[in-house]
């Protein structure tokens, strides 16, 4: 604890910070580590490594996050900032060089192998653009002969290429959204909305027209007969025979057989061992994480940091909707993280970076001090 008269940098955060937050990241990101001993030995020992590999891996990621969301959230709204136009140029370098360098994992190139890590760029892409865009709009709100909107545009466009190419598909309609939202919140006119949400129809019904990994998908959804459709299958399964309490800690069975049980179906080995009740309450954290989050903006009046943290927030919650409802068979399956709790460095590290940054922009800032 510290006094309130006492004028540190940490003090001053600690007074300032939104705990409930804080407490329900630090409430994930423990859980997270604990589903990581759980599901990952198996998958581990099939791919022919030792039985911890994962979990030690994720053990070891779990300090470096903290420390880079503890860091961030100490920073002012205009170090926000700079953090993310230095981040974003540098994501979006090691994205093009994917293509040239990266390695090639199911018919994707998305990650470029380092020693003793595999990163994927296009993670940090997300938090950083997020905020750039939030700060290009907010110009062009600010200075009509700034033009925001234009650069923001192209950047976007830009972007939604890269990932199409990589493919991650994905990806791409999480960027899209969290763009658009913030588009929207910035004073997007109404025919422009309507114009955006025709463009994503056509761009939803192209790719599954045009790429036939999209195909397979949304044909395996609405009809589970039309192509191999297991590991679904297996999660569903899962989630029956964990009924309500869960079978218990390390007595599930669906971790043996699926081959993401440690990443994408991460959901479904809590379902199975920790039952409906668990998984209803870490639905309850990631729901109370994004409203919290938007309660602390409704008295915000700086529109860099209202456009900046609802951004980020949206990011948060979608992705994790979109990890459990694919889980539960309600959408089409997408390899993407459960925040936190699945296992992933890269996610781990881009997730941290990017709800620092919420942490440090839903702080109270008081009279004079700097936006």
């Amino acid at each position: 604890m510290f006094a309130r008269i006492d004028q540190s940098p940490v003090a001053r955060w600690w007074w300032t910070v939104d705990r409930w937050t804080l407490c329900g990241l630090l409430v994930l990101i423990a859980f997270g580590t604990v589903m990581s001993m759980a599901a990952s030995p198996p998958v581990a020992e099939r791919l022919g490594y030792a039985p911890l590999h994962f979990a030690e891996r994720q053990l070891a990621t779990v300090p470096v996050a903290l420390a880079i969301m503890f860091a961030v959230s100490l920073a002012t709204p205009r170090t926000i900032r700079r953090i993310a136009v230095i981040g974003f140029v540098v994501s979006l370098v090691l994205v093009a060089l994917t293509f040239v360098i990266g390695a090639e994992i199911k018919g994707a190139r998305r990650w470029i192998n380092l020693p003793g890590l595999s990163l994927q760029p296009s993670e940090f892409i997300k938090p950083t653009f997020a905020i750039l865009a939030a700060w290009l709009f907010a110009e062009q709100k600010e200075k009509s002969a700034f033009p925001g909107n234009l650069i923001c545009i192209g950047l976007f466009g830009l972007i939604i290429a890269m990932l199409i190419k990589q493919p991650d598909l994905g990806m791409a309609v999480v960027v899209g959204v969290v763009w658009f939202a913030q588009f929207f919140m910035a004073g997007l006119r109404l025919y422009w909305v309507a114009g955006g949400s025709i463009a994503g129809v056509i761009g939803f019904l192209g790719a599954y027209m045009w790429l036939p990994h999209v195909t397979s998908r949304v044909n395996r959804f609405l009809d589970p007969a039309a192509g191999d459709s297991y590991q679904v299958d297996r999660s569903m399964q899962a989630f029956a025979n964990g009924g309500l309490w869960g079978r218990g800690p390390g007595e599930g069975t669906v971790k043996g057989v699926l081959p993401d049980a440690h990443a994408d179906f991460v959901f479904a080995v809590a379902g199975e061992e920790f039952g409906l009740i668990v998984c209803v309450l870490v639905v309850g954290v990631f729901a109370f994480i994004v409203l919290r989050g938007f309660s602390r903006l409704l008295q915000e009046g700086n529109m860099f940091v209202l456009l900046s943290a609802t951004g980020l927030l949206i990011q948060f919650g979608l992705q994790a909707v979109v990890n459990m409802a694919s889980a539960l068979r309600l959408i089409p399956t997408k390899g993407m993280t459960l925040p936190f709790l699945s296992y992933g460095v890269s996610s781990m590290l881009a997730l941290a970076l990017g709800m620092g940054m919420v942490l440090a922009l839903t702080r109270r800032r008081l009279a004079g001090e700097e936006p």
